[in-house]
Order: C-alpha cells, then sequence, then structure tokens
C-alpha cells in the first residue's frame, strides 16, 4: 500500500536551516507530483511547495520564496524539503503529500520549531 513517511524535522533558531525528507513506498514515485503542506496550530493546511514528476519543475507559496527548496531522488524514492532563513512562523506540522489517481495520500508529518 501506499506510504509516506517523514522525517528531519525539530527544533531550530530562527535563522537556521532544516531538510526534511520523505520517503515513498508502494507506487511508482517517479510518475507522481509531490508536494509539502504545513498545518500550524489553528491555522488550516497550506501548500508550501510543489514539485512535477519527470522534469521536476517547482513552485512555491510566496512566504517561502527563495527560502525553501523542494527536490526529488526518483531512484530513492525520496522527496525533500530543504528549509533556510527559517522564521518562528515557519513552525508547523509538515507533511508530504502524493495524489494518484484522485486519491490523496499523506505521511504521519514531522514538526518543526522555530524558536529562541
Amino acid at each position: 500500500q501506499v506510504q509516506l513517511v517523514e522525517s528531519g524535522g525539530g527544533l531550530v533558531q530562527p535563522g537556521g536551516s532544516l531538510r526534511l525528507s520523505c520517503a515513498a513506498s508502494g507506487f511508482t514515485f517517479s510518475s507522481y507530483a509531490m508536494r509539502w503542506y504545513r498545518q500550524a496550530p489553528g491555522k488550516e493546511r497550506e501548500l508550501v511547495a510543489a514539485i512535477t514528476d519527470f522534469y521536476g519543475s517547482t513552485n512555491y507559496a510566496d512566504s517561502v520564496k527563495g527560502r525553501f527548496t523542494i527536490s526529488r531522488d526518483n531512484g530513492k524514492n525520496t522527496l525533500y524539503l530543504q528549509m533556510n532563513s527559517l522564521k518562528p512562523e515557519d513552525t508547523a506540522m509538515y507533511y508530504c503529500n502524493a495524489l494518484l489517481r484522485l486519491v490523496d495520500y499523506w505521511g504521519q508529518g514531522t514538526q518543526v520549531t522555530v524558536s529562541s
């Protein structure tokens, strides 16, 4: 079955960096676009970044442009999110997402906390 397993979250000071990973299994990873979402307490889940399947074209939420980079390694079935210049407002649970045949699949999430 489809599995998405995020890792790499943690506590970091403002201005710091983290790299999130999402290990995918149960589907042909290289054939699907992938996305990172986040949800802060009391807020709706929002799209952070997306990457297409073959060419790896990317797009980002305005709030993270220039600071976050989404990438993928199709050989390792893994999605990444490099987060630099982190701000307290980036604090949230981060989720990996795959939309397969009109069905959304989610990982369990990884917590990112930006605080001094």
